[in-house]
């Protein structure tokens, strides 16, 4: 018999192997198995009990004062505590026992810390994190936070989560640390100021100098300012163009700066995603059923498990609010309080610029701005790598920044890396965290305009809204100030005209109160008219925000449901001034039983992206094929070098006002292409890519898109595929693949605040717990969890699953 049970027990292993490694649509059962292996006993250790205590206490040295916790049905924490400090500590506790391996693996990734768990194949990944600065600024950032004070929130923090990892056994450790092979580590203020590094990395990195110069250097002036206009007439900036700016620039020079003639080939470093998105708006009362205003946010960011978010409420006598936090930061990114709500998108401001070196020395240790000789300042940097010696690295900084790389073969060889991070900590002021605290307690717009003083990175576009009517929106953070068309491209860094000079002062950043359209609006577009007194260049969205102004402008007694579905829109502009013109230049009938379907159902559309649709795979697919053969000459250069593409209303406002523009002429093929030439040959490309399965049953933009969710740590047994929800990337419901709306929040102001809110995922990091990814349908649906923002520890007006209380005990 013992033969028989090592056979069947080696196939039970094989098959939850196979599941632990193997894709499942959404709704599949399969992956929980695989959720629960670990190559050590006690695996199932991870499995969550359904059964939840009624009442939990904890005894604890580091707090001032009793904290409760009541745990709604969603597993949201709402802490009741006597002092923000005991209420910080209760958070840190929290979110590390429902979020510690995430904490842990976002900052090493950040920090460069991955080679000391995962080997030496990371070495050259942490380094690069190095040569950027993160560790280096994150140093700096706690050391600004201990000037100011702000490092008692931070300290309360981080006693909290490393109160919970005391707790620990090594089989109790989260399966991630158990499957990577490693034990997490005490929590540190550092490792918080590394994570807010990870978002202002993530938020505000994206540049296309390096695309840029190659362009204009291979298309000359003439033909990239036909390629690549800064500003589209159609667009709609956050601050409206009736905005009058009756201010006196503190600073201002019209003339270009000087480009560097070292124009490198490829770009080393990954960009964010183009168009790091989010919509937000708050409508005033004049427009709302309760006379009172509304606020909505849906920041977009990529699709993880565990999710991004982690919900709680935080109330101290002073403060009671409600909203999600970063695993890894102390107090509410996103939500409102008693008296106001507000929220948050991300600019598109290029907020990076690089810049060549001219040595002075062989050892490039000294180099040369104008007629000074000055000395790089050395930062050792030491990568821990499993199973071998520390490497030890010197990382240079100039005047303009690090030396970011410094391998021959780099396009960036000997480049300096000017980022708005490298600046964050400068001046000895209050910072972000300040801002967050400060929106905690505000009762009305002054209070709101006192903590976007203290705000600096990274730059967001900050909606309000409060119960006294007022709604309001803020373009802000550390804005450079620049010369026209500084950092569009590479600069020369022996040149001292090339600096920054300084940033935009708070009171003359983009900004709007009450105006008199009755709402306001961000989604990353430009967030000024042309006529704003400071340059700024960046990839601004082009679609969402002319469609939340057209709709905002035309709706008139808005209710909560109203916004819900606005927020889930899938309606696109773009789809809309594109299609028609694409089915006149296509012209004639089509002979093939497809094409003609697949036309009439483009023709019938109604530029909605919804899921069960096949005109929007289709429309998809034949506007990219359109543009590619367009721009041919743009995508000819990218074998030998990252360049710059056009933005895709360029496409459209060629096809409708310049059909015969030589730019359609298709380099490849001896004829003379036009528009409508361009257009029938991406119509046969179209057919031959997805013609088949177009006509196969259940053949649809779901499919075509194939929206996932996976795991931080790419186990797909751990991730959620086929996900079925319809969106799109230009519709103000921008689902894409593994990018979209990482939280939806609905904010109805009045005497006391209603909410409504879903995101993604769910509130607890363990795979094994039914609170995983409990709220993913209910997201992909456009359903919405009414929030339970209790007004005391004694309301317990929605079911509650158990409660918490941490009490004091003496040192």
């Amino acid at each position: 018999m013992k033969p028989v049970k090592f056979f069947l027990a080696f196939i039970f292993s094989f098959f939850l192997i196979w599941v632990a490694n193997t894709h499942h649509p959404f709704g599949s059962s399969l992956p929980a198995m695989g959720r629960f292996l670990s190559p050590f006993d006690g695996f199932w250790q991870n499995a969550e009990s359904t059964a939840l205590p009624g009442e939990r206490k904890l005894n604890f040295a580091a707090i001032g004062e009793e904290v409760n916790v009541v745990f709604d049905e969603r597993l949201v924490p709402h802490i009741f505590a006597s002092s923000l400090e005991d209420a910080f500590f209760a958070q840190g506790y929290l979110t590390a026992q429902y979020r510690l391996w995430q904490m842990d693996v976002s900052t090493r990734a950040t920090g460069g810390y991955l080679a000391e768990i995962l080997g030496p194949n990371l070495k050259e990944r942490d380094l690069g994190q190095r040569r950027k600065g993160m560790r280096w600024a994150a140093e700096n950032i706690v050391k600004n936070w201990t000037k100011t004070g702000e490092i008692k929130w931070i300290d309360a923090y981080t006693k909290g989560a490393n109160a919970y990892l005391a707790t620990l056994s090594p089989r109790q450790y989260p399966i991630e640390f158990k499957l990577l092979g490693y034990e997490p580590e005490p929590w540190t203020n550092l490792k918080s100021a590394i994570f807010l590094c990870g978002m202002v990395e993530t938020l505000s990195s994206r540049n296309e100098d390096l695309r840029a110069s190659n362009a204009m250097e291979a298309f000359g002036p003439e033909m990239f300012e036909f390629l690549y206009p800064e500003y589209n007439p159609k667009q709609m900036p956050v601050i409206p163009g009736e905005k009058k700016y009756d201010f006196e620039p503190v600073w201002k020079d019209t003339l270009a700066n000087a480009l560097s003639q070292e124009v490198p080939a490829r770009q080393v470093f990954e960009n964010p995603p183009e168009f790091i998105g989010s919509n937000n708006w708050a409508v005033s009362g004049k427009k709302t059923t309760t006379g009172l205003p509304i606020l909505c946010n849906d920041p977009h960011l990529s699709l993880k498990l565990p999710s991004i978010w982690f919900e709680i409420q935080l109330s101290t006598p002073d403060m009671n609010a409600y909203g999600v936090s970063l695993p890894g930061m102390p107090g509410i990114a996103i939500g409102f309080n008693e008296n106001i709500a507000w929220g948050e998108t991300n600019l598109g401001h290029d907020l990076v610029d690089w810049y060549t070196i001219k040595w002075a020395d062989e050892a490039k240790e000294t180099y040369w701005v104008g007629e000074d000789k000055l000395e790089v300042k050395l930062v050792e940097e030491e990568i821990k790598i499993k199973g071998q010696e520390p490497y030890i690295e010197k990382v240079k900084y100039t005047l303009w920044g690090p030396i970011a790389y410094t391998d021959d073969t780099s396009p960036y060889h000997d480049m300096a890396m000017q980022w708005v991070l490298h600046y964050a900590f400068s001046n000895d002021s209050r910072s972000s965290l300040s801002t967050f605290v400060e929106l905690m307690k505000a009762k009305n717009y002054d209070d709101y305009v006192h903590a976007m003083r203290c705000y600096d990175y990274p730059p967001q576009n900050f909606v309000f809204a409060s119960n006294e009517g007022d709604i309001a929106m803020t373009v802000n953070g550390k804005l450079p100030l620049k010369s026209d068309q500084q950092g569009r491209f590479i600069l020369d860094g022996s040149n001292s005209q090339n600096a920054w000079k300084g940033f935009i002062p708070m009171d003359q950043v983009p900004q709007i109160v009450n105006p008199e359209r009755g709402y306001v609006t961000s989604s990353n577009q430009r967030s000024t008219a042309p006529d704003y007194p400071y340059y700024y260049n960046g990839g601004f969205d082009q679609y969402r925000g002319r469609s939340i102004n057209r709709m905002l402008t035309r709706m008139e007694n808005i209710t909560p449901e109203k916004m819900m579905e606005m927020q889930n829109n899938t309606f696109s502009i773009k789809a809309e001034e594109a299609l028609p013109l694409m089915l006149a230049l296509n012209g004639g009938e089509e002979e093939a039983p497809v094409a003609k379907s697949m036309l009439k159902d483009l023709a019938d559309w109604d530029y909605r992206f919804e899921k069960g649709l096949k005109a929007p795979a289709a429309f998809d697919k034949w506007f990219s094929l359109i543009y590619r053969n367009t721009f041919d000459e743009v995508y000819s250069l990218s074998d030998s070098m990252d360049v710059l593409y056009p933005a895709q209303w360029r496409l459209i406002d060629l096809l409708a006002n310049d059909p015969e523009n030589d730019i359609f002429d298709v380099v490849a093929t001896e004829a003379k292409e036009d528009a409508a030439a361009v257009v029938q040959m991406a119509l046969k490309a179209t057919l031959e890519a997805i013609g088949s399965a177009y006509e196969t049953p259940g053949y649809s933009w779901q499919q075509y898109k194939g929206t996932f969710i996976g795991h931080m740590a790419n186990i797909p047994a751990f991730g959620v595929y086929d996900v079925p929800v319809g969106g799109y990337r230009d519709a103000i419901n921008a689902v894409q693949d593994d990018f979209g709306p990482s939280w939806r929040m609905i904010v109805q102001l009045g005497d006391y605040p209603k909410a409504w809110g879903v995101f993604p995922g769910g509130q607890s990091g363990n795979p094994g717990s039914k609170y995983y990814d409990n709220m993913i349908l209910s997201w992909a649906e456009g359903n919405y969890k009414e929030l339970f923002f209790m007004k005391n520890k004694e309301d317990l007006g929605q079911p509650v699953l158990w409660k918490m209380k941490i009490e004091k005990v003496p040192e």
